[in-house]
C-alpha cells in the first residue's frame, strides 16, 4: 500500500468550486481497482503559531495498492476530463508518494 498526499493550489476563491469538481469525481475514482482511499481535506483556521496556512489549497489523501494503480488512476479518461475542467483554477500540484518504512 503506498500513500500519496497531493497538495492542489488554486486560485484565490476557487477553492470551492475545484472542491465541486472533486466531490463529483469521488465515486469514480474510490471504485478505481487498488484504490484503498480518496479523500480532500482542507486547511483548518487553527490559530497556533507553528503551522504554516494554507487556504488557497486543496489535500488529496489517497491510499493506493501499489505503484501500478496509481499510474493507472492517472491516466484514466475520467481523471484527464478532470484535470481539463479545473486547469483555470489550479495555479500548481505537489505530489508526494510515500510508503512505510
Amino acid at each position: 500500500m503506498i500513500t500519496v498526499i497531493a497538495e492542489i493550489q488554486v486560485k484565490p476563491g476557487r477553492r470551492d468550486a475545484v472542491l465541486a469538481q472533486i466531490e463529483a469525481l469521488l465515486p469514480t475514482v474510490r471504485a478505481e481497482a487498488g484504490c484503498g482511499c480518496y479523500q480532500p481535506l482542507v486547511d483548518l483556521n487553527a490559530q497556533v503559531p507553528w503551522r504554516k496556512t494554507a487556504p488557497d489549497a486543496i489535500f488529496m489523501y489517497e491510499e493506493w495498492e501499489s505503484l501500478s494503480h496509481l499510474e493507472q488512476h492517472q491516466q484514466q479518461a475520467h481523471m484527464d476530463h478532470h484535470r481539463e475542467a479545473i486547469k483555470q483554477d489550479v495555479e500548481d500540484v505537489v505530489i508526494h508518494i510515500l510508503e512505510k518504512p
